[in-house]
């Protein structure tokens, strides 16, 4: 699926631009998500989604396929699997930006594939959820490049590959879809689970009274 989305920062086209390259200071921005390595082209992570009660990490990669400075242009090619499970995400984000009186605007374009659980609620949730997602990174954002860089020796050390985050660096907390897309999707999809339980109970009264009739016969 292709989603679109566009927001604006307070900030100079050309300082956007790095604050969007600086993996690791915009992460802190994504919902459910850890860097764990970042060599300036390839980042190594995961991110833990929620689905109701089911919580599912994918773990991946991200390359920039494409930085195109004079154009303010980058391409980013994600993918990952699930650590427990069969599912996979892919996704392929195009950004653009552009210079305006307040700012820089930021057009992005996602190419999305998800399989397994999340994939369940369709098109229409995870559009709703990329919505509300990409509007509180932006703010989020918005609020780093208002403030000073924090400095590189504040910054804790990040956990090798494979060894867990230090005390002081708490798990981030899963992104949960039903909450992110809001009460209208999350009675949607409670109204599904109740008529799916509906017609189970439906079913196994019919299977019960077909049993009864059948010894009566006999």
């Amino acid at each position: 699926m292709e989603l679109q989305h566009e927001f604006t920062v307070p900030v100079p086209v050309d300082e956007a631009w790095q604050a969007l390259l600086d993996i690791e200071r915009v992460a802190p921005c994504l919902p459910g998500a850890t860097v764990e390595k970042f060599d300036g082209e390839t980042v190594t992570g995961s991110v833990k989604v929620k689905v109701g009660p089911i919580t599912v990490a994918y773990r991946g990669t991200a390359v920039f396929a494409e930085k195109d400075e004079s154009a303010h242009r980058m391409v980013l090619v994600a993918s990952g699997r699930e650590t427990r499970g069969q599912g996979t995400a892919r996704a392929t984000l195009t950004a653009s930006l552009g210079g305006r009186d307040d700012g820089t605007a930021v057009s992005v374009r996602t190419d999305l594939s998800v399989t397994g659980r999340p994939a369940q609620f369709g098109r229409g949730v995870l559009a709703e959820v990329g919505d509300r997602l990409v509007g509180q990174f932006a703010a989020c954002l918005a609020d780093r490049l208002a403030g000073p860089a924090p400095a590189a020796e504040q910054e804790p050390a990040r956990p090798a590959e494979g060894e867990q985050a230090p005390p002081g660096r708490p798990e981030p907390e899963p992104l949960d879809l039903l909450r992110t897309a809001g009460l209208p999707v999350a009675k949607r999809a409670a109204a599904v689970a109740a008529a799916l339980a509906a017609v189970a109970v439906a079913v196994v009264r019919l299977r019960h009274r077909c049993r009864a009739g059948h010894r009566r016969r006999r």
